[in-house]
């Protein structure tokens, strides 16, 4: 669904007009997630190793049941199709190595918020292998088809989505770091938590990071709540997202780099040149924390139902599609790319598309006047987790 062009009475809080909003950016364009998230590919490829870590603890049941397998936020490019591809075909070598009968039906579900492009996913799924086959094997076997049955399920994963214990395998990767609302202190002028001339934590003050981070902590609890339920026992599930090396929650690493600096002053520039109000700026923020390890860990640790098998911090590296890194205008138009995929949704919503451009526009000239020091420190880290259900 997207979000009604030109309305500029929008004000992105409360988690039901987040849920209702909030999506990467869909359809094929430039600045579509789809065309924006070759480096999400890159750096889950680099965290396979760990990814099948995972997958190796995972408990086998008998092939006359069906296997399931969930990407939560899975978004709208190739990137889930070719991870719960990597799933499936790391069980079913489990399957065979471990002498069973045969090897299970394998059922996988994409799951994001409704507003979510998945009309473009759905284009991108190859089609059934020939169910005629009779075999999964033969099914596994067919070239240029797709061996499992698939469902998009459409809802906030801080909340149930699955029945219980019908999920074998959670995915989740680049999603969790979005918080299901932005805390509402951090919008009220009243609160010391106000995040005035601000439209992220990056460098904001105490208060309003502290906020942030209890907004995390809350949402995380609820998904790790949410999840236990949901799993078959001897299920685990694999968590990749943005996270930081610091202890300062105000330092938000390549996150605060991504949107507290150039995005940041391209909001400026609208307020100084008179396109929007000061008080507009402020009413927008970023609904996205990146953690540090103990953040995580505090709240699977009092969640009680999981085992910690892994937890670490992985250096992803940058963010950016560049093809030329010595164009300093590729480097600004994709710092601005990068940053619409995945915020102009919420940006749109709030001063309207046109007004939605010229932010960008300013974004691009910015970063381009940077562009040296855009490549040089602009890297993500990632909190990756392996949890299994006790």
């Amino acid at each position: 669904m997207a979000p009604p062009s030109g309305d500029n009475n929008v004000v992105v809080s409360s988690n039901l007009k987040l849920e209702r909003l909030l999506s990467m950016k869909g359809g094929k364009d430039e600045a579509s997630y789809a065309n924006n998230s070759q480096a999400q590919a890159k750096h889950a490829r680099s965290m396979l190793h760990l990814l099948k870590e995972t997958l190796d603890g995972v408990e086998l049941n008998l092939p006359d049941t069906p296997f399931t397998v969930a990407d939560l936020g899975c978004s709208s490019g190739n990137n889930t199709i070719f991870i719960v591809n990597v799933i499936i075909e790391h069980i079913t070598k489990r399957y065979e190595a471990s002498g069973h009968s045969g090897v299970p039906e394998f059922s996988a579900f994409f799951a994001d918020l409704p507003s979510n492009d998945f009309n473009t996913l759905f284009q991108l799924l190859p089609p059934l292998a020939n169910q005629g086959l009779g075999s999964m094997e033969e099914c596994l076997a067919s070239t240029g088809h797709r061996s499992f049955f698939a469902a998009g399920v459409p809802g906030s994963f801080y909340r149930r989505l699955f029945p219980a214990k019908s999920i074998d395998v959670f995915y989740s990767a680049f999603s969790l770091h979005w918080l299901s609302q932005v805390p509402d202190s951090v919008l009220d002028k009243s609160s010391m938590a106000y995040n005035k001339g601000k439209i992220f934590i990056h460098g904001a003050n105490k208060s309003a990071a502290s906020a942030y981070r209890k907004q995390f902590q809350t949402d995380l609890a609820g998904f790790v709540k949410m999840r236990s339920r949901e799993m078959k026992k001897g299920g685990s599930m694999f968590i990749a997202l943005l996270g930081r090396t610091s202890e300062d929650p105000t330092d938000q690493g390549g996150a605060g780099l991504l949107f507290g600096t150039h995005f940041q002053d391209a909001w400026d520039d609208l307020v100084q040149e008179g396109l929007i109000t000061s008080e507009k700026r402020d009413d927008f923020n970023i609904p996205v924390y990146a953690p540090s390890l103990q953040d995580f860990k505090e709240v699977v640790e009092a969640n009680g139902s999981f085992s910690i098998n892994k937890l670490e911090v992985f250096q992803g590296g940058s963010p950016l599609v560049v093809n030329q890194p010595d164009d300093a205008a590729e480097v600004g138009r994709a710092l601005a790319n990068s940053c619409r995929s995945v915020s102009g949704v919420l940006v749109d919503a709030h001063i309207g598309d046109k007004l939605g451009d010229e932010l960008f526009l300013r974004v691009a000239n910015r970063a381009t006047n940077k562009a040296e020091e855009i490549l040089e420190k602009l890297q993500f880290f990632h909190i990756v987790a392996s949890l299994s259900l006790k």
